[in-house]
């Protein structure tokens, strides 16, 4: 895979303890640091097999409840920044750009990021999401094309990802492959969901728990079939 392949988990490189709701700051820094979650939900969170199957992701919510996940919301930088000598910009625009318009998801080095990787089923959809930019927000709509194989940048030694405690035998990091869909009608940006989190929480909205913003620093984030609806409808409203 050319260089170009090589920026999706930049900000998954280590994880710290305390959580930072600070939206606009967090989205700077993206998933570099994130919270622990409640023990009810640590462990529906915990590492399965890169071969286990399911139809659909069930995960507990902090009050108790059960959430079907179906959708995603995955990161990429849509700017250039380098890091250990490559460039690792990577917009929707890149991935329209690729040969037959699909590309390895690579580079994600966080626990739970991984653990949703290797939940993605082929044929899900996901929003492809612009982050550390200077307004972060959904650009467009991608899908699953191949389901979570070892991620060959954790071998590699010049690759920003590399990781020497990761071999061949035993992978510890997962990619997934994913093709380009459309652009959304319209960008919609962070603050406009924001707005919508925050009403949600009173009305009992879809995006009242939404991880976007309960634990916004993953570059891979679960969405349910609801909170995947409602945000896309959203590309018919005009901009606020």
């Amino acid at each position: 895979m050319s260089l170009r392949g090589k920026r999706r988990g930049q900000a998954a490189l280590t994880v710290t303890q305390e959580p930072d709701f600070k939206v606009a700051k967090s989205e700077l820094r993206t998933e570099r640091e994130e919270p622990r979650l409640p023990k009810a939900e640590m462990k529906s969170l915990a590492p399965r097999n890169v071969g286990e199957s399911s139809k659909v992701e069930v995960c507990a919510d902090q009050d108790g409840s059960q959430k079907v996940y179906t959708h995603w919301l995955l990161k990429s930088e849509p700017e250039s920044r380098f890091e250990k000598g490559v460039d690792v910009k990577f917009s929707i625009e890149d991935l329209k750009g690729e040969p037959n318009q699909t590309t390895g998801w690579d580079g994600i080095r966080n626990y739970q990021a991984r653990k949703f990787l290797r939940d993605m089923k082929v044929g899900q959809e996901a929003f492809f999401y612009h982050s550390n930019c200077k307004e972060p927000g959904i650009a467009g709509i991608i899908k699953i094309v191949k389901e979570a194989y070892p991620d060959h940048t954790q071998f590699e030694k010049n690759d920003p990802h590399y990781d020497a405690s990761s071999t061949k035998e035993k992978p510890k990091w997962s990619m997934v492959d994913v093709q380009f869909v459309r652009m959304t009608k319209r960008f919609i940006p962070l603050a406009e969901l924001k707005v919508h989190h925050q009403a949600h929480q009173t009305s009992g909205g879809p995006l009242k728990d939404v991880t976007l913003f309960i634990r916004q620093r993953l570059s891979v984030q679960p969405l349910t079939e609801e909170q995947f609806a409602f945000i896309l409808s959203l590309e018919e409203e005009k901009a606020r």
